[in-house]
């Protein structure tokens, strides 16, 4: 060890002092830093070398301006235990975000002999989570809380480089400037606050032979999510907006974020909003209003994202017309999206009494005006924000995974993740692994690099576990221990990791009778069933009618709502609905996508849903006064039998119209212009259908 200490020191002093590419230090390369970061973060200096500048720039820092002797062996420096807990006071909300992630980093890395490490900006080590093998190695290189790791004090290290550089950057053994630090290798990234500032780094040390390129991309996401968080929690008291290019990865790391003013104006952005918007700096956005950046207003986006429920909604970039999918949160502490009005051409916020009332927005969207859906959102609004476990039950496409959403966006997590996974939709080989994670090697055909399993990713939200009934019994065992003891070890390791989890479960199966048949556990059931809500099928609803409108509202495009003429409506309204809500929204989104006009109509049924018609016509409600079976289904017992001649057979959408028609001029005691007037048809358009569906009427002068 001496030997090689001694001929580092040696190779320290050549390279710095010949300053020239042909010292180049062996090791690996940091080529893959740039590939890590936003376009920001890129670039490489003229007239340097390429793989290894940094690690030459910075021995030269050391020898010529902080005068460090690479073969010195002091004592670590430490900073008093005053300073110490003043520093962590100072960054308590960073570190209170970013114990989560380093747990989650510890686990992924555990039994590699790696310590994950939060250091401040000036490299005072506030936080570590060491694994148990580098324990020695912890002590005798000075890791510890209080240490300093600067480049100033340790010379090139992870740390110390990686806040000098503000970039990730790995530093591998015999490219650490001391020699006593040799045998570390080190993988940190830079944190930035949401205004920009360098305020600490994220670092994996350890003392592994190999630089293992993997470990710099698991610290630089963990960073990401570290950001994300801290800027989500900084701006809850304002708008935020949500973007990427696919919807479906609005909520994960790769979104970007934009922070807005009452008024529109851009508070802040994330360094993933910027990068996908082609931005250098946070400069070039601070200050902006909304509608330079898309082509929407604010007021637009604020009735579109309540329109849509909070969906994901189509803006264009200004500049060059890309297309991105957003979504609006509203602030924990005022402006409800769902209270804006609109005064004149401008969005005019209407401020709530209370604090809860913009968390409400989501699941206030799910009230319709039927009263067995009300009560259960004031169920699911009572125990959103306590530790309860929810379990959904209802029918295929009832809504229940919208309805977990709603409770999630209405809790005081809601900035948290929302992670769903359906248990019947993964092999039952694979469903453990996809639920609790896994270590790099833990079975044959595992990724080299590991998974964080579902209940990891949602640590500190919401876990929405679908179709429950489904799972394996054997696995039951295992997620009923997970949510008993609250903390989930992943396959192939040892060290459990704690969990913070709020869990709904939803199934459209009968769960005792599971249990009587052994397939499902009565105590995972009484696990899950803190509080029960049964959905009711869209059938038995009572709020079908504007149920139908706001999905025809949200399948419209964003700024051109489509219309649904009466008979459509009324057509609609009656239908069965087997698929309920979900079949609902697939057959108004073909009907405006093939539509003729912006005011739909019976002939925009799709074709293929013409067979449902006839047997959905069973279930239309009797006309008023009219006696209930087979007899009132066919013609109201008020009109006379003469004038309406046998329905015609053979076209079942015809048949669905004709009685929808039939009630109408029996409501209407077969005044034709009456009917005319409530359908939005002219006259003669009425005349045409009665002689199309073969209903005969009296003279015109005797009904006029």
């Amino acid at each position: 060890m001496l030997e090689a200490a001694a001929e580092h020191v040696k190779r320290v002093h050549s390279v710095v002092r010949g300053r020239t590419s042909s010292h180049r230090l062996p090791g690996p390369v940091a080529a893959h830093d740039a590939a890590l970061l936003p376009a920001s973060h890129t670039g490489n200096e003229p007239g340097l070398p390429g793989a290894m500048s940094r690690i030459t720039r910075s021995w030269i820092r050391c020898l010529d301006e902080y005068k460090l002797d690479p073969g010195a062996c002091l004592e670590p420096e430490v900073v008093a235990p005053a300073d110490l807990q003043e520093r962590q006071d100072r960054h308590a909300d960073l570190q209170a975000v970013a114990k989560v992630e380093m747990a989650n980093l510890y686990q992924q890395l555990a039994g590699s002999g790696y310590a994950i490490i939060l250091t401040d900006r000036d490299g005072v080590l506030l936080n570590y989570f060491g694994d148990p093998a580098f324990t020695h190695a912890a002590s005798r290189t000075g890791l510890m809380q209080g240490a300093v790791w600067s480049e100033r004090v340790q010379g090139t290290n992870g740390m110390g480089t990686c806040l000098f550089e503000q970039r990730p950057v790995t530093v591998h053994q015999d490219e650490h400037y001391l020699s006593r630090n040799i045998g570390l290798s080190c993988a940190a990234a830079p944190i930035f606050d949401p205004g920009g500032d360098l305020v600490g780094v994220l670092d994996a040390s350890g003392e592994s032979h190999l630089a293992q390129q993997h470990t710099l991309a698991l610290v630089n996401m963990s960073v990401q999510m570290i950001e994300n968080r801290v800027f989500l929690q900084q701006y809850r008291h304002e708008f935020i907006m949500r973007f990427h290019n696919r919807p479906e990865f609005i909520g994960t790391l790769s979104e970007g974020a934009i922070a807005l003013s009452i008024t529109g104006k851009v508070l802040a952005a994330t360094r993933c909003a910027l990068f996908q918007l082609g931005l250098g700096g946070r400069g070039e956005i601070v200050g902006r209003d909304v509608t330079e950046l898309f082509n929407i207003t604010f007021g637009g986006l604020v009735d579109a994202s309540a329109k849509k429920a909070f969906h994901p909604v189509p803006v264009f970039e200004a500049r060059n017309g890309a297309r991105f999918f957003a979504t609006l949160t509203s602030p924990e502490s005022g402006a409800n999206v769902a209270s804006f009005i609109r005064a004149g051409n401008q969005a005019r916020p209407v401020l709530c009494n209370h604090a809860t009332a913009a968390r409400s927005a989501a699941l206030d969207a799910l009230a319709w005006g039927d009263p067995l859906m009300a009560a259960h959102i004031d169920t699911a609004r009572r125990v959103s924000d306590r530790n309860v476990a929810i379990l959904l039950q209802g029918e295929t496409g009832s809504g229940k995974e919208r309805f977990a959403r709603a409770i999630h966006l209405s809790s005081n997590h809601a900035a948290r993740p929302f992670v769903a996974i359906n248990c019947a939709s993964i092999p039952e080989s694979l469903i453990e692994s996809e639920l609790f994670g896994y270590r790099s090697g833990a079975f044959t055909g595992a990724s080299k690099d590991g998974q964080r399993g579902k209940l990891l990713q949602a640590n500190g939200g919401t876990l929405f576990l679908d179709e429950i009934g489904d799972m394996p019994v054997a696995l039951q065992a295992r997620l009923l221990r997970v949510l008993e003891e609250r903390e989930v070890t992943a396959l192939g390791s040892e060290t459990p990791v704690r969990l913070d989890i709020h869990l709904i479960s939803a199934t459209h199966c009968d769960l005792h009778a599971r249990m009587h048949r052994g397939e499902f556990r009565s105590d995972l059931y009484y696990r899950l069933q803190g509080v029960t809500i049964t959905l009711p099928p869209l059938r038995d609803r009572t709020d079908r009618r504007a149920l139908i409108l706001q999905l025809a509202a949200e399948e419209s495009d964003a700024g051109a709502p489509v219309e649904v003429d009466a008979a459509l409506l009324a057509m609609l309204e009656q239908q069965h609905w087997p698929g309920n809500l979900r079949q609902l929204r697939h057959v108004l989104r073909t009907m405006i996508a093939l539509r003729q006009s912006d005011c739909l109509t019976l002939r925009d049924v799709p074709p293929d849903y013409h067979a449902d018609a006839a047997a959905a016509a069973r279930y239309a409600p009797p006309a008023a006064g009219a006696a209930a079976g087979p007899a009132a289904d066919a013609t109201p017992h008020h009109m006379p039998q003469a004038v309406a001649a046998p329905e015609p057979a053979g076209n079942s959408l015809a048949s669905a119209e004709r009685r929808v028609l039939l009630h109408e001029l029996a409501c209407h005691d077969w005044n034709l212009s009456g009917v005319a007037r409530t359908l939005g048809i002219s006259r003669n358009t009425l005349y045409r259908k009665l002689q199309r569906l073969e209903i005969a009427w009296r003279e015109k002068s005797l009904i006029h």
